[in-house]
């Protein structure tokens, strides 16, 4: 029976970058950094994770993992345009969240604002997708 989902997958443009991105700006912690060999078409495997949550990790995956050359092409132009919209990262307050990651020199696209559900800022990483960085309402 499956009980959680462990891993996401967000499609980066360079992972040595996306790493350097996610753990020194967003603040997560690396969690697997591991050269797969010629069998995997020497893929990085590539994981992050917020502190403390170890159950939970993001796969920072080169577009060529796991694809051709044609497709891996097609997903970094939609992933540079900003086209594939990524995930939400909760956050238990999102007005100061967003002061400290735009003092670390995340771009956001949109500020705090209240919505139905909670209080929402939307950032981009480096490679052009974009989170949704919200505070849920209680309920």
């Amino acid at each position: 029976m499956i009980d959680r989902m462990s891993h996401t997958c967000v499609w980066v443009l360079d992972q040595d970058s996306a790493k350097a991105f996610y753990t020194e700006k967003l603040g997560l912690e690396v969690r697997s950094d591991v050269e797969m060999g010629s069998g995997f078409g020497a893929a990085r495997w590539l994981t992050v994770g917020p502190p403390g949550r170890p159950e939970q990790e993001i796969i920072l995956a080169d577009p060529a993992m796991g694809h051709d050359a044609r497709t891996a092409d097609q997903i970094r132009e939609l992933v540079a345009k900003g086209a594939l919209g990524a995930a939400v990262l909760a956050t238990a307050d999102c007005r100061a969240t967003y002061e400290q990651l735009r003092e670390r020199g995340v771009e956001f696209l949109q500020p705090p604002a209240e919505r139905p559900y909670g209080i929402e800022a939307v950032l981009r990483d480096d490679s052009g997708n974009w989170f949704s960085l919200t505070q849920r309402f209680a309920s």
